[in-house]
């Protein structure tokens, strides 16, 4: 069992009953799908339910990207043979396709589900216009588009003008993404400091990636001010993070990027709690105008990747 396997397992291990997994075909090159498969060995399936997405470039070949019925066909069966299993509870379009038609895209779904290689259809950072138009073919075709995945967190809110409510509308739920902002909102990077080795935003020399918006110094400095307000809620502030986007009605699920046990114990933590308004109105009072809300900032590429 490589590295990754390895950690997978730890984590499989330490949370046995937290059973959504998350993934996709061109995470790591594919390696993650196979180090989650080998992690999986003998695991009950029934238990578990195990997500994956198509879209990205999984090689140097024309068809090995994007939502073509080709790649989507040839991508499900790589993505089960590495996952060892039979099926997928969710398949996701990673991103929208400008390029294939949609009606080709949500054929090669509707026939994916019918073959009984996925149960579910779900999207990820789709438009407003393009989760509409996904819904009413999916609706058509007979099959079940039930979730999108966008990134949503305390400073990143452009789901909740116009995704969420048609989302509400259409049946669909929020499996969000960065929740933590990437690890920002635990906390842990300081103004003027550089971060933890190996996180995301410090450079090699123990420097801050400054250029990002999560790591502007105004950020920085009103996120230490969230502090006292999870100490009040009784969380961490990774956890309180956790817990914010969960308010929301339409978020079924957040996905944490725990590396270690301990990181998801503690994310775990958020599940279940309820936050009191007034706190809630509180954070937004602390982040102010650093909230980016402009609904023309969902993360659909203009062009294919």
């Amino acid at each position: 069992m490589d590295a990754g396997a390895a950690a997978m397992a730890e984590l499989l291990t330490a949370f046995p009953n937290r059973a959504a997994w998350p993934t996709a075909d061109a995470y790591a090159g594919t390696r993650a799908e196979t180090a989650l498969g080998e992690a999986l060995k003998g695991t009950r399936r029934e238990g578990l339910e195990l997500f994956t997405k198509v879209y990205f470039p999984t090689g140097e070949g024309k068809n090995d990207r994007v939502l073509s019925r080709k790649h989507i066909m040839e991508s499900i069966n790589g993505s089960l043979r590495r996952l060892r299993t039979d099926y997928v509870d969710l398949y996701q379009a990673h991103r929208s396709d400008y390029e294939t038609p949609l009606e080709e895209t949500m054929q090669a779904f509707a026939d994916i589900v019918r073959a009984g290689k996925a149960h579910y259809i779900g999207v990820s950072e789709w438009t407003l216009d393009e989760i509409r138009r996904g819904a009413k073919l999916a609706q058509e075709l007979g099959i079940h588009l039930v979730s999108n995945q966008p990134q949503y967190n305390m400073l990143w809110r452009v789901i909740e003008p116009k995704i969420v409510p048609v989302s509400q509308e259409l049946g669909l739920s929020q499996i969000v993404w960065s929740p933590i902002a990437q690890g920002v909102l635990s906390g842990k990077y300081l103004q003027g400091q550089g971060g933890p080795v190996a996180s995301r935003f410090t450079t090699g020399d123990g420097g801050a990636k400054t250029e990002h918006r999560y790591m502007q110094e105004e950020v920085l400095e009103r996120v230490q001010e969230l502090k006292p307000l999870a100490e009040e809620a009784g969380l961490s502030m990774a956890a309180f993070a956790v817990a914010w986007v969960l308010q929301n009605q339409n978020v079924s699920s957040a996905l944490v990027g725990a590396s270690r046990p301990e990181q998801l114990r503690d994310n775990v933590t958020a599940a279940g709690v309820r936050l009191d308004p007034a706190l809630l109105s509180r954070v937004d009072a602390v982040l102010g105008d650093l909230v980016e809300r402009d609904p023309a900032k969902v993360e659909s590429f203009p062009e294919r990747v």
